[in-house]
């Protein structure tokens, strides 16, 4: 999480007639209330602020925006859905390249793909796709930007059954960090659209096609166990999850309960024949019987319905910082690790959540995408917010955030022992480089060449890469 900056730096005049002269006056923001705007983010902990904002309209001005950035020597980045919990889609007196307006979705119903601007969020994609009776692989959200979570790789609950999100990128335009565009797949430029899906951090996406599913519809829910069942709860799900089909992918995790009491959270999703997921004695109904639960609620659900339920679990606005690793089961010592942490929550607005890794998503060979992991295992996810503002005698106050952070870092670490070496990329940042080093495995150095040679100066730099091939 980046500290506060409280003020931008003077933008260069010259830099800022360059913008001007390529680039539409109004969309060239560097005070006002529209620039204000533009400077909020998902985490409201993030205090970063850029010099200049461009609100991007189309792929010509992100290539005039990225010519005069390195014309002037001025730090890049680029903003989709404003997600990050780094907030490095901005930089300390930098060019941000907003592309929250290019959100346009259009759906090849006879091809089953979808064209997708490179500021869509992944609620944008779903609804479009839902009115053509089809879906996109998305995670969980439906206000994390669409390419970023692609560009890293992509959990989600139809991982099982079509395999992560950047498995499912067909091709994609990039503008370059010497603001030339090109379009790649896996015929053109196969290098870079091998790095793409899964690496990240090559130019900025300003166009992506990817395959949609024809499962609008899934079943899907919440189900709440209280925390004192955890041990026989999550003993009973390592056996289901290893045995799961590819239909049925579950979340897991611990989440503050009604009651503000901590709960053992479990989040089905079934994307095969309805019928037959809906049963009373099917793969997913059978979850709300491994305890007692304090809420069971599990029905055929359109996937926008899904993603919208999660935004209002997490809305922006609150202050937060997140932690992952990466374990092959929930074992009883993890299981204890977890519970622990559960009951030890500085904010009812943080939580424990896993993901699962499985079926088609495992069926890759580990090299051919750039992302790193291909064998079954469950993603952690160690979320930590709270409000500003929040009473210190709950919280340790929202100003005072270094309660949430020491309960985060704690967990964090006491998962080391039983975890795999890197993690997910999407969620780490520079206090792990031990992680990132290791996170791409045996396709390390390949990624490496392709950033050397696509991106020398390493312009575009909010994907975190290993520095060498040491420790992959």
């Amino acid at each position: 999480m980046q500290s506060r900056t409280d003020a931008h730096e003077t933008v260069d005049t010259a830099f800022l007639a360059e913008l001007r002269s390529r680039i539409p006056a109004d969309r060239v923001l560097t005070s006002g209330p529209e620039y204000t705007r533009a400077l909020a983010l998902f985490n409201a902990a993030v205090g970063v602020r850029p010099s200049v904002v461009v609100r991007c309209a189309s792929t010509a001005d992100v290539r005039a925006g990225v010519r005069a950035s390195r014309n002037h020597g001025v730090p890049l980045s680029v903003r989709g859905g404003g997600h990050d919990f780094w907030g490095r889609a901005f930089r300390p007196g930098g060019l941000v390249l907003d592309l929250t307006e290019m959100r346009d979705v259009q759906v090849d119903v006879n091809h089953g793909y979808a064209t997708v601007g490179g500021g869509a969020l992944s609620s944008d994609v779903v609804s479009a796709a839902e009115r053509a009776g089809l879906t996109a692989v998305t995670g969980t959200a439906g206000s994390v930007g669409m390419v970023g979570l692609t560009l890293g790789g992509g959990y989600g609950p139809l991982l099982g059954q079509f395999g992560l999100a950047a498995d499912n990128l067909l091709s994609a335009e990039v503008v370059l960090a010497d603001g030339s565009r090109v379009n790649t797949d896996a015929e053109h430029h196969p290098d870079l659209f091998w790095a793409l899906r899964g690496g990240g951090n090559f130019g900025v996406v300003t166009s992506a096609r990817i395959r949609l599913h024809p499962v609008p519809t899934v079943i899907s829910g919440t189900i709440l166990y209280p925390i004192d069942q955890s041990a026989g709860i999550l003993a009973d799900l390592g056996g289901i999850l290893q045995d799961s089909p590819d239909e049925l992918t579950v979340d897991v995790g611990f989440l503050p309960g009604p009651d503000g009491k901590p709960t053992v959270y479990v989040a089905p999703t079934w994307s095969g024949n309805l019928e037959a997921g809906n049963a009373q004695n099917g793969p997913v109904r059978t979850l709300a019987g491994l305890g007692t639960p304090v809420l069971a609620e599990i029905g055929p659900v359109a996937r926008s319905a899904t993603l919208a339920a999660t935004d209002a679990m997490f809305p922006p606005g609150r202050m937060g910082a997140i932690r992952t690793r990466t374990v092959q089961s929930v074992t009883g010592s993890i299981a204890t690790v977890l519970g622990r942490a559960a009951r030890e929550f500085t904010s009812p607005f943080s939580a424990i959540v896993w993901h699962q890794f499985h079926g088609a998503a495992t069926r890759p060979t580990l090299g051919s995408t750039a992302f790193g992991r291909r064998e079954p295992h469950l993603m952690v996810e160690l979320i930590c917010m709270w409000e500003n503002g929040e009473n210190k005698d709950h919280t340790g106050g929202g100003e005072d955030r270094s309660s949430h952070l020491r309960w985060l870092e704690e967990t964090h670490a006491a998962l080391e022992p039983f975890s795999l070496p890197g993690g997910y990329v999407n969620f780490l940042g520079p206090e792990t480089p031990d992680q990132v080093a290791n996170s791409y495995g045996p396709n390390t150095e390949r990624l490496l060449a392709v950033k050397s040679a696509v991106d020398p100066d390493s312009v575009f730099s909010a994907t975190p890469l290993p520095t060498s091939t040491a420790g992959a």
